[in-house]
C-alpha cells in the first residue's frame, strides 16, 4: 500500500484510527506515523511542511497543523484547541484533501 493509499484509507474512516475524532487527534496520529516512517527508512511526511508553505504562499511557517487550519479556515477560529464541530469537520476534510494532493505530487516526482 502506498502512502497515498494509506492516507486515503485513514481519511475514509479516521475515527477507526484515532478513537475520539478531532482535527487534533488526527494531527497527533499523523505526527506519530511520520516519526515511525522516518525512523524506519520511509519518507513519512518529509517535505509536507514546505509543500504547505509553498501552497499557502506565505513566508510565515507555523507547524503544519497550523498551516492546514489556515487553509481550511481562512477566516480564523476562536480557540485552536476547541474548534467548533463545523470547523473541526472542515479542517479534517481539507487535511485529507491536502494529504492526497501532496502524496500524489510526491508519487509523480518519485516515479
Amino acid at each position: 500500500m502506498t502512502e497515498r493509499e494509506y492516507f486515503a484509507c485513514v481519511g475514509q474512516r479516521p475515527g477507526m484510527f484515532v478513537g475520539t475524532l478531532s482535527f487534533h487527534t488526527l494531527t497527533a496520529f499523523l505526527t506519530g506515523y511520520d516519526q515511525h516512517a522516518v525512523r524506519h527508512g520511509g519518507d513519512g511526511l518529509t517535505g509536507w511542511d514546505e509543500w504547505l508553505a509553498a501552497r499557502r504562499g506565505h513566508g510565515c511557517n507555523p507547524a503544519w497543523p497550523g498551516q492546514v487550519l489556515r487553509i481550511a479556515l481562512p477566516n480564523g477560529w476562536d480557540d485552536i484547541w476547541n474548534l467548533s464541530p463545523e470547523d473541526d469537520r472542515r479542517a479534517i476534510k481539507v487535511l485529507f484533501e491536502l494529504l492526497d494532493e501532496f502524496a500524489s505530487e510526491r508519487e509523480a516526482t518519485q516515479g
